[in-house]
């Protein structure tokens, strides 16, 4: 399995700088749970899956095959 960061460097940011904000929860939630604490749990749950590839919900991480 590979993860890694989006390409792009200003979404990165951005996302990271949302993270700092709210104390790491998604930044693009608007709840505040275990469930959007970075790394949320649905992209953990897709990590489980070996077909899946893609972003998680922010478009911070990204898994590729």
């Amino acid at each position: 399995m590979n993860i890694s960061l989006n390409p792009d460097a200003e979404l990165v940011r951005l996302v990271k700088e949302g993270l700092r904000r709210t104390g790491g929860y998604c930044p693009c939630r608007t709840e505040r749970t275990e469930e959007t604490r970075c790394m949320c749990r649905e992209f953990r749950e897709q990590l489980r899956d070996p077909a899946f590839e893609g972003f998680c919900h922010c478009l911070l991480y990204y898994k590729s095959l």
